[in-house]
Parts: structure tokens; C-alpha cells; sequence
């Protein structure tokens, strides 16, 4: 051992002799006491959190001896293995202060509730001895370079190659996942400590609060139960064995299912890049150990509200976005879903000319006496049920409905996108459409049918209107195709020789000779029959 690593070892045992066993001491005095007073002044209650106190100082008072034995100090040879020895003695003593502390600070509540003055009194002074001593260990830190940070298992000082894990863990996550840095009653909070005594206060405390508290004693645990459940928060221990709090929060934060639950780290170690990494690697805020407990409130209550503010941020955003949903549905139930596209780009005016178009008319025969006949609920039920069968026919064979006026139904075959086969389709639905109403007139006792004529060729298309939108369409092969249904017969499919033309390979037709039609003169016109086989 050289000089430099020599004269840091006598400094070192110098230190735990003369500034921490005599603290230790009379913290061990004073938990004795306390524990003799909650049996003769206080009541049966209190006696399990002092008989905890008094183990917590019972475990401070070996691990001094422990620390104050020169064998312990054995191959120690650089400042780094001081450093590290010292982190290491900082954060298992922290431990068992944390629960004096807490205990104490739970009794110190109820006593003072309770009016139990000479139990507040010896509480007071415990309470002030333990910040005591916690000042004191702090002072350890001037022991090497005070950087390093371990995995330490609880009871024991852990071999050399694990007092790296944490600081590793820091590393991995800080150069491998960039995107992983991105109190009210009731909340749901899961506490992770493998340190019983410690998850004990956390709960105890917490649910004093109004929070439902779970607790587990380890990473895989804690990562077991998030998937599972929903929580509102997770206070997670840094220093554990088998998976280290580096890399519970490294995990939560690559999962996009859970990256959402706020991070609150606690340790007894408090190096200030552990802080630092915690914090960039994703987490809400860092609690030393032991608690300060109103410091643990306020920022436990102020990670819950920046949850609670982000919950209805999402909330809203879901609303707009399912508010946003239902008008683009009832805007493609108005307008064709190209047409729509066109107008999120920026077109303002939609005309297109499209040169193949086949366009059906259709009308119920002596439908106004039956809706004179029928009730108002009757006859728009009746409507409805022949206009929803029809939309559904439309839109299986990819038809595009134009609108209905009255009891007249009106589709087209080939806008706004084009295909070759328009007329086919529309002849097809033409033939579906009688069958409907075929149907329907037997299903409501009602002698129902319908005239159909279809036409083909080029067609003017576009939107008109602000604040109602149509999509329509206009020129001479929608005039023909109106006037073939007018002058069409009742259950018979009205064509022109036009559409006639595109449709004979598929379909049976019948020639219904020369027909002089209002507007057009004579024209030669069938009727369609069926599909061929």
C-alpha cells in the first residue's frame, strides 16, 4: 500500500471512530428509550414501530463495527476503491436511518395527535440525533472522488465487480436511449424497494395521503405488475440487486405502452450524476434517502398533478381526434373520399369532365297515393328501409350515390374514379335494386315497383356549395337517363342503345324498338333482363 492510499486508510477509520460510533451510540441509547416509554406511556400500538426502530439502530450500530474493523479496509489501494467503499458504507447506513427516521416520524404524528407528551419528547430528540448522525455521513463523501454508485445487497458489502453495475447501467442508458429522456386522493402508486422497512413507510405514509399503495422488492417484480395494472406513479429505488433502478426506468421508457407512468427514483445515494442520469433518462424527480416527508409529498403530489394535466391533455386529444373522426364520416357520407382529399389540398374549385359515365334514375311507382295512404313514420320508415338497402348495393359494387329526391334514387358508375367496366356495375344494381324492392313490397304487404333507366357517356362533375356540400353531376347523359326512366315502364330497366352497347356481352336484353322521347326525338331503347349465364 503506498503512502496516498495509506494515509486515506487511517483517515478514514479516524473518521467512523471519532464522528460516527458516538452518534451511532446514542442513537441506540435513544431508540431504548423510546421503546421502554411506548410500553409504560403509550399505547400497545405504538410499540411495533419502535421495536422496528430500535432493530433499525441495532442494524447502524454493526454496520459501524463492521466499517470501524481495519480488516474491512483491506485492499483498498487507490482513490477509486475509497470512493467506492465509501458510497457504499453512505448508502447501507442511509438504509436503516431511513427507517428510524420514518418510524420515528410516523410515532412523532400519532403521539402528538394523541397527546402523548413524553413520547413526542424522546421522539423529538431521536429525530434530532438521526439528522445528526446523517450529517455526519454525509461528510463521507469526502473520501475519494464521491462519484460512484453500486448495486449493493442489503447486509452485506458486495465484491468489487458489482459496485460498477449502476454506474454501467448509467452509461447504457444515457448513450443507447435518447427517446427514454423524453397528490390527489386515489392515485394509484407502486413502490419498489428491496428493503422491507423502507417499502413499510413508503405504504404506511402514502396511504395515510389517500393513495392506494403497492408494493414489490424488486425491478422484475415492478415490471411484472406495470404490465398487468395501471398505475399513476412509481417510486423506484435505484440501488437493488439482480436489476438496478437504471435499468427498470430504462425499460419503462423503451416501451411505448408504459413510458406514460411518472418516475420518482429514491436512493441513499446522492451523487449528483445519478441525479443528473435519472432525470435524463426519463424520470419525474429524485428523492434522497432518508424521506423528508413533507419534500416527499410535495413532489410525489406534483408528479401526480403533471400526470393528471398530461391524462387531460391525452383525454382532450382523444375527444378531438374522435370528434375529428366523426366529421370526416359524415363529410365522405356526403362527398366521394377523392373528392374530399382534393379539398385538404387546397382546391377550392372541383369540376371535372369525365368522358365514361353510366348514370341510373330511379322512381317507386304510385309511391305519393301510398305515402298519402301510410303515416309519416310509416312511409319514412319505408323509404328508409329501400334507400339503406340501396346505399349498401352502391357501395359493394363501388357505385358512387348521387342523391335522392323524394322517392327517386340516383347512382352513377365511373366518378369520380374511372373504370371500364361502369356500366356493368350499374346494370348489375339495377337488376339488385328491382330485387330489393321486389322483396320489400312483400315484406310490408304492399304492392311495390320501380321504374330504372340508365344512360351512358360524358358527364360535367363537381361540388357545389359552402355550407352544404353536394357532390352532383350534369350535362346530356344525365337529362337522357332521367327521361329513360320517365318513359320507362313499371319493374322494367329502361336503356339506352348506348349503354346497351357497353352491357350485351354480360346481360340479356330486350329491344323495345324506337322510342320518341320528350326532348331527344326517337330513340332506339331495351330493356334489361337478366345476366347471362
Amino acid at each position: 500500500m503506498t503512502s496516498a492510499p495509506l494515509f486515506l486508510h487511517r483517515k478514514l477509520l479516524a473518521f467512523v471512530h471519532q464522528e460516527l460510533a458516538a452518534p451511532v451510540t446514542a442513537v441506540g441509547d435513544l431508540a431504548a428509550v423510546l421503546l421502554r416509554r411506548a410500553h409504560t406511556d403509550g399505547p400497545e400500538a405504538f410499540v411495533p414501530d419502535a421495536e422496528r426502530i430500535v432493530t433499525a439502530s441495532a442494524q447502524l450500530q454493526r454496520l459501524i463495527e463492521q466499517a470501524a474493523d481495519a480488516r474491512a479496509l483491506d485492499g483498498l489501494d487507490d482513490d477509486d476503491d475509497f470512493t467506492a467503499f465509501s458510497a457504499r458504507l453512505r448508502h447501507d447506513l442511509r438504509t436503516p436511518i431511513n427507517a428510524i427516521k420514518g418510524y420515528g416520524e410516523i410515532l412523532s404524528e400519532d403521539a402528538r395527535d394523541g397527546g402523548h407528551e413524553s413520547l413526542t419528547i424522546e421522539l423529538t430528540r431521536l429525530l434530532h440525533a438521526a439528522d445528526e448522525l446523517l450529517a455526519a455521513i454525509g461528510a463521507l463523501a469526502k473520501f475519494g472522488n464521491g462519484a460512484a454508485a453500486t448495486t449493493i445487497s442489503r447486509g452485506e458489502l458486495l465484491p468489487s465487480e458489482l459496485v460498477k453495475s449502476v454506474r454501467d447501467s448509467i452509461r447504457l442508458v444515457s448513450a443507447s436511449s435518447p427517446d427514454a429522456r423524453t397528490a390527489e386522493a386515489s392515485s394509484r402508486i407502486l413502490v419498489v424497494d428491496d428493503a422491507a422497512a423502507n417499502r413499510d413507510l413508503l405504504v404506511r405514509r402514502l396511504a395515510r395521503d389517500g393513495h392506494r399503495v403497492e408494493a414489490v422488492d424488486g425491478g422484475r417484480a415492478a415490471l411484472a405488475r406495470v404490465v398487468q395494472e395501471d398505475f399513476d406513479l412509481l417510486l423506484l429505488d435505484l440501488v437493488m440487486p439482480e436489476m438496478n433502478g437504471f435499468e427498470v426506468l430504462s425499460r419503462l421508457k423503451a416501451n411505448a405502452h408504459l413510458r406514460h407512468i411518472p418516475v420518482i427514483m429514491i436512493s441513499a445515494l446522492d451523487e449528483i450524476d445519478s441525479i443528473a442520469h435519472c432525470i435524463e433518462a426519463g424520470a419525474e424527480d429524485y428523492l434522497p434517502k432518508p424521506f423528508n416527508p413533507i419534500l416527499l409529498d410535495a413532489r410525489i403530489n406534483a408528479s401526480l398533478e403533471r400526470k393528471r394535466w398530461r391524462d387531460r391533455e391525452l383525454a382532450f386529444t382523444r375527444q378531438l381526434q374522435a370528434e375529428k373522426e366523426v366529421s370526416e364520416a359524415l363529410l365522405l357520407n356526403i362527398l366521394p373520399k377523392t373528392i374530399v382529399e382534393r379539398m385538404r389540398q387546397g382546391e377550392t374549385v372541383i369540376a371535372d369532365r369525365v368522358p365514361e359515365v353510366t348514370i341510373l334514375f330511379s322512381d317507386l311507382v304510385g309511391f305519393t297515393p301510398l305515402a298519402n295512404r301510410f303515416s309519416p313514420g310509416r312511409t319514412v320508415d319505408l323509404l328508409n328501409q329501400l334507400f339503406s338497402e340501396f346505399d349498401h348495393l352502391a357501395s359493394e359494387l363501388g357505385l358512387e350515390k348521387i342523391k335522392t329526391i323524394g322517392d327517386a334514387y340516383m347512382v352513377a358508375g365511373g366518378l369520380p374514379e374511372q373504370r371500364s367496366d361502369h356500366a356493368v356495375a350499374v346494370a348489375e344494381m339495377a337488376l339488385r335494386m328491382s330485387q330489393v324492392v321486389s322483396e320489400t313490397g312483400a315484406r310490408v304487404g304492399e304492392p311495390l315497383s320501380m321504374r330504372i333507366g340508365i344512360h351512358s357517356g360524358d358527364v360535367v362533375a363537381g361540388v357545389i356549395g359552402r355550407h352544404k356540400f353536394t357532390y352532383d353531376v350534369w350535362g346530356d347523359t344525365v337529362n337522357t337517363a332521367s327521361r329513360l326512366e320517365s318513359y320507362g315502364l313499371p319493374s322494367q330497366i329502361h336503356l339506352s342503345a348506348e349503354t346497351y352497347r357497353r352491357i350485351n356481352h354480360a346481360f340479356r336484353c330486350h329491344s323495345r324498338g324506337p322510342v320518341e322521347i320528350a326532348g331527344k326525338g326517337a330513340m332506339q331503347t331495351y330493356f334489361l333482363a337478366e345476366r347471362r349465364n
